[in-house]
């Protein structure tokens, strides 16, 4: 099966040659991702905004619109040190502000919200370093924990997934619930961390005239933290317990 087709609104996030992550749009004109996206793990200094493209539904070579981005708004309460901790986990969200809309009839944007609940089954789709010229569709994976921002996921991603929707289906309705922040290990096993969304992507909407952000309560211990941007393993950032 061809699981890439139906998922154009995902799209590859070029980042001016610091590598690569995943996105969804949400609007014609704005793409949810991770904000550790838009930090250079090198220099740990914000990636050139006027260098990132979002390419909706690029697969093998080919994209349903390139689109360069016009404005970056970060979760307030997200603070980037190179270090991909578990308590960073649940701000871990940016919206991008295309250039121009996306209007092509084939990528309609996403929903967002909505809860989901330990042993709820979702989806992820994403980019990754394994897997970097078309989407892949993962739709068996579940929610193993949640705790004050951050859903724990029995879903693989890899470097390059950082910043891929998850998605729950609900009587035939996709709706993004969360965003990949990055992999860990959980009593042994590969995981991945998601920040669940609730009320912030409405922030982040009201942080593109307002500014105004919040903070949240932080989240108990997951060892083996790693950012799963699309940069080289070596690069990456692990902490211990």
């Amino acid at each position: 099966m061809d699981d890439s087709r139906g998922w154009e609104a995902v799209g590859r996030l070029e980042l001016g040659g610091a590598g690569f992550c995943t996105g969804a749009l949400i609007a014609p004109d704005l793409v949810l991702t991770a904000a550790h996206c838009l930090f250079d793990a090198k220099t740990q200094q914000r990636v050139d905004f006027g260098k990132i493209e979002f390419l909706a539904g690029l697969r093998n070579g080919r994209a349903e619109a390139y689109r360069r981005v016009r404005r970056v708004v970060i979760h307030p309460s997200y603070r980037y040190d190179g270090k991909a901790t578990s308590d960073k986990v649940r701000n871990d969200l940016a919206l991008l502000q295309l250039l121009r809309p996306v209007q092509n009839t084939s990528v309609t944007p996403f929903d967002t919200g909505g809860q989901v609940l330990k042993g709820e089954t979702v989806g992820v789709v994403s980019y990754a370093t394994d897997r970097a010229a078309a989407p892949s569709l993962q739709d068996e994976c579940g929610v193993m924990y949640r705790s004050k921002g951050v859903l724990v996921l029995s879903c693989d991603v890899n470097f390059g997934s950082s910043g891929a929707p998850v998605f729950h289906i609900q009587n035939g309705h996709v709706r993004i619930v969360s965003v990949v922040s990055a992999k860990a290990q959980l009593d042994g096993q590969q995981v991945a961390l998601g920040a669940q969304l609730d009320g912030a992507v409405e922030l982040l909407r009201n942080q593109l005239t307002s500014g105004v952000g919040v903070t949240q309560d932080f989240m108990p211990r997951i060892k083996g933290v790693a950012s799963v941007s699309g940069r080289s393993v070596g690069g990456a950032k692990f902490v211990k317990p």
